[in-house]
């Protein structure tokens, strides 16, 4: 794989953390709104479900990039 190659998917796998990053934060911005004073404490379960998937893929976000780092450390990139 090239340099270049290198790092469009480098800035692929930020892009993807950023992006999960900012669907957490509607889930959440989402979930809160269920809580007073604006919600009555019980959340749905469609914004519990959305949040815990917006969750996922930052972790799943993170591990990826995580690995794609430690091939470059260890030289396999």
């Amino acid at each position: 794989m090239t340099a270049e190659n290198n790092r469009a998917e480098e800035a692929h796998a930020m892009e993807r953390i950023v992006n999960a990053t900012r669907q957490v934060q509607a889930a959440f911005l989402s979930l809160q709104k269920q809580f007073p004073p604006e919600g009555d404490g019980r959340p749905s379960q469609m914004a519990l479900t959305t949040f815990d998937a917006a969750l996922q893929e930052l972790e799943d976000a993170q591990t990826s990039f995580d690995t794609m780092l430690n091939d470059l450390f260890d030289g396999n990139r």
